[in-house]
């Protein structure tokens, strides 16, 4: 091989290896909602690096697939390419044969190795770290056309992965989800603050938001002897007339006896009154979910929006009513100190 040749080869394949890990961190590092907003945009290259992040677990395997090639190649055809071509001079140099063998050897390997790592993997890698957004879009296309191209290889090195995972009891996936924990949460938002990022007033906001969660049911609900309530049997007349004096826009239903079934909308009181079709609250009330008066606000936001409720009852461990707890005393819980 001429010198010219080896020296294009070994570029080729270094700007090969380049593309590669720079993807490869670049999709591992980008924020899947910008991609999306990106997307959204019209942005070049942000659908296909979507699409990237979404086969994550696929992509990778292309990559380091894709690395692999490079060694072997820059193996096969770099270093003995340089060590023929570096054996002449130092021959020349007065070496004895088998000694100018060797040192061309070591150079050429110690060269070749070098400018892989450097050039071929840890210049992309910073590159892609420091903007894994913009890399992502800008390398996506090409590198998801390479892993068109070899898609069934990568399928099956996938499956057989996936395969070993689950031999260990574990669940492969094939996206990231990155969560961050409160306490994060909160040094984020006083370091932002120290910076000057946000306003006072919004961080007091922030820090309640955060805090909020934990306190308990209890402090927010409505006492039982306070809750608003219309029987089984009641128009829609009265459900509008209780809900106008209560200032409720829903109102809680109960039957015979006093215990809670659910929860009725003034407004289809009002639709019904409207149309004059035959309507009881009972008949209309949606049931409503049971929380303890020690779950605290995340918890019972969270069993509400499960229930898709609007109100909880709160029961104490017999299972009497000790209160009422809206999804506008948990909001409001959170943004009012």
């Amino acid at each position: 091989m001429s010198p010219l040749t080896a020296i294009v080869v070994t570029a080729a394949l270094l700007v090969a290896s380049a593309l590669f890990v720079a993807a490869e961190f670049a999709l591992v590092g980008a924020r899947r909602h910008r991609l999306e907003q990106a997307a959204a945009a019209g942005t070049r290259g942000a659908k296909a690096a979507l699409n990237g992040v979404r086969e994550l677990s696929l992509m990778l395997a292309g990559a380091q697939l894709g690395i692999t090639m490079v060694m072997i190649g820059l193996g096969m055809v770099s270093e003995p390419a340089f060590h023929h071509l570096l054996e002449p001079p130092l021959s020349a140099m007065g070496l004895p044969h088998a000694a100018a063998d060797v040192a061309a050897l070591v150079v050429a390997l110690v060269g070749v190795t070098y400018l892989h790592v450097v050039v071929g993997e840890m210049a992309p890698k910073s590159w892609a770290i420091a903007h894994p957004e913009r890399s992502a879009m800008l390398l996506s296309p090409p590198f998801r056309a390479y892993a068109a191209v070899v898609r069934w290889a990568l399928l099956l090195m996938n499956a057989l992965t996936n395969l070993l995972v689950r031999m260990v009891r574990l669940t492969p996936r094939d996206e990231i989800t990155t969560v961050r924990n409160r306490e994060q949460i909160h040094q984020l938002v006083s370091e932002s603050q120290r910076l000057g990022l946000i306003r006072d007033d919004d961080h007091g906001l922030l820090t309640r938001a955060l805090g909020a969660p934990e306190q308990p049911v209890r402090t927010v609900m409505v006492p039982a002897d306070r809750i608003v309530s219309v029987p089984v049997g009641a128009g829609p007349q009265q459900v509008v007339d209780v809900g106008r004096d209560s200032d409720r826009t829903r109102v809680v239903v109960r039957d015979d006896s006093g215990a809670i079934v659910g929860a009725v909308h003034v407004r289809g009181a009002l639709i019904a009154r409207g149309q004059g079709v035959p309507w009881t609250a009972g008949a209309a009330a949606l049931p409503v979910p049971r929380v303890t008066p020690d779950a605290d606000l995340a918890r019972v936001a969270e069993v509400l929006q499960g229930a898709r409720a609007q109100l909880g009852v709160v029961e104490d461990r017999t299972g009497a009513v000790i209160g009422l707890v809206s999804m506008d005393d948990v909001v409001t819980a959170v943004l009012v100190s």
